[in-house]
């Protein structure tokens, strides 16, 4: 039996990280491997987007570079792309995330 390697364009970034960062893109439907698990790619995904590195019930901490980055807002699967569809962040609002610089209406104005 052979064993089968991590796909080298997955970078973890700490020991106990759940996530994988990619470090290339990677095609929709490409197959790669996660810890030694097939995965099919279904969108593809651009440099920097996390990779889960094995399975997450909803509201397990998500942890890269060593420290949670949020909760798992919906299970989530080896290898499945993991971002603000199945992640809540722990520091921002996913609001926050969506809205564009021209939603944040007025700056607030300084008193002299």
């Amino acid at each position: 039996m052979s064993h089968l390697s991590t796909d080298p364009r997955l970078l973890l970034l700490a020991p106990g990280d759940s996530v994988f960062v990619l470090r290339d893109q990677i095609a929709a439907g490409e197959e790669i491997v996660v810890e030694g698990f097939r995965v099919r790619i279904p969108a593809g995904l651009g440099l920097g987007h996390k990779i889960a590195r094995r399975a997450m019930a909803p509201g397990e901490k998500v942890i890269k570079y060593g420290a949670p980055i949020g909760s798992a807002s919906a299970a989530i699967a080896v290898g499945e792309h993991v971002h603000l569809h199945n992640l809540q962040s722990d520091y921002t609002p996913t609001y926050a995330l969506d809205a564009s610089p021209d939603d944040a209406g007025p700056a607030e104005e300084t008193q002299p």
